[in-house]
């Protein structure tokens, strides 16, 4: 499972045109899942996400979580986190996981984050053709890798 965290001042969803989810200041969460995903991955992304330390104390230190500032999330679903370019110049998905399977870890994933994380969190809507806007804060963007736990 990748996930690309962006601290953003705020960001919304639109699907067809109508806006169909926003937050204010907090976490934009971009997630893509694989076939080899597991409950393991999603547990270990969702506790290292809510105590990631991205925000800035009174000192302007990047010190502290999600919780401790009381900011808002979104999740969006982004299968493209998984493309292979190492082929030619059309990105193969070959590493993405199949619909069912990655829209079963996407909700999974949305649950078990929403027990780590205080504030309700908004999500995208899965497989749908989304324009999603967000305004990057700092700009702070982290990539994290459940198999690759650096």
């Amino acid at each position: 499972m990748r996930v690309v965290i962006q601290r953003v001042q705020k960001a919304s969803v639109c699907i067809h045109g109508q806006l169909h989810a926003a937050i204010g200041s907090g976490m934009m969460i971009l997630i893509g899942i694989t076939h080899q995903d597991t409950i393991d991955d999603i547990n270990w992304l969702c506790k290292k996400i809510s105590h990631l330390r991205i925000f800035d104390d009174e000192q302007g230190v990047m010190n502290l979580d999600i919780n401790t500032v009381n900011k808002e999330c979104m999740v969006v679903s982004q299968f493209t986190l998984y493309a292979s370019t190492a082929k030619g110049n059309r990105p193969s998905y070959i590493h993405a996981a199949l619909p069912e399977y990655a829209q079963q870890c996407y909700q999974l994933f949305l649950e078990q984050l929403q027990k780590e994380i205080h504030s309700p969190i908004q999500s995208g809507v899965f497989g749908a053709d989304m324009q999603v806007s967000l305004i990057n804060d700092g700009p702070v963007t982290i990539c994290m890798d459940s198999k690759q736990k650096e």
